[in-house]
């Protein structure tokens, strides 16, 4: 036995019983929903505890990412969503209809990050129409963290029952 057939009988490379697949899907989640609109969530709740000078600084830090959010998708959001269903589309055809178990996994990162970012931009757009600040404007990005974290829990859902149906139907050497 080689080098190359020790190391991948010992660490399983399949992407589902892998653990730095769930770690990495942990972070990404915990991450997204730390991160409102490009905004620590720490700032949200201190302006609302606070108020003053945190409330101005959540109100600029707000005003200059939604800015550049309703920017790119002026500029080159149409581009995006086409190149995004794309890339999506191609791994969904390659995980679920040709087998491979790398593009069901991306799929599973791609497809809910998706619908974030979709979502980022229709609170963007709302706050940026509303003309939200104050205690509003800490209202619409603490309900667009819970929506975030609804599609996170959902996503997690889905993808551990997913990987634990590959687990047991595929085997642990893929057999």
């Amino acid at each position: 036995m080689g080098w190359y057939d020790t190391v991948f009988e010992v660490i399983d490379m399949r992407s589902f019983s892998n653990l730095w697949y769930w770690i990495a899907l942990a972070v990404i989640w915990s991450t997204a929903s730390h991160w409102v609109l490009g905004v620590p969530f720490d700032m949200v709740l201190r302006a609302r505890r606070h108020g003053g000078q945190a409330e101005t600084d959540l109100e600029d830090i707000v005003r200059i990412n939604i800015n550049r959010l309703l920017y790119i998708g002026q500029v080159s959001g149409l581009w995006m969503l086409a190149l995004g269903c794309a890339f999506i589309t191609g791994l969904l055809m390659l995980g679920f209809v040709y087998g491979m178990e790398f593009s069901q996994a991306m799929f599973f990162f791609a497809f809910p990050l998706s619908i974030i970012g979709l979502l980022n931009m229709s609170t963007a757009r709302l706050i940026s129409s509303e003309g939200a600040s104050g205690e509003l404007l800490q209202k619409r990005l603490g309900r667009h963290r819970l929506y975030t974290q609804i599609i996170g829990m959902l996503s997690v859902l889905v993808t551990s029952m997913w990987g634990m149906y590959q687990n047991l139907a595929v085997g642990p050497l893929g057999v």
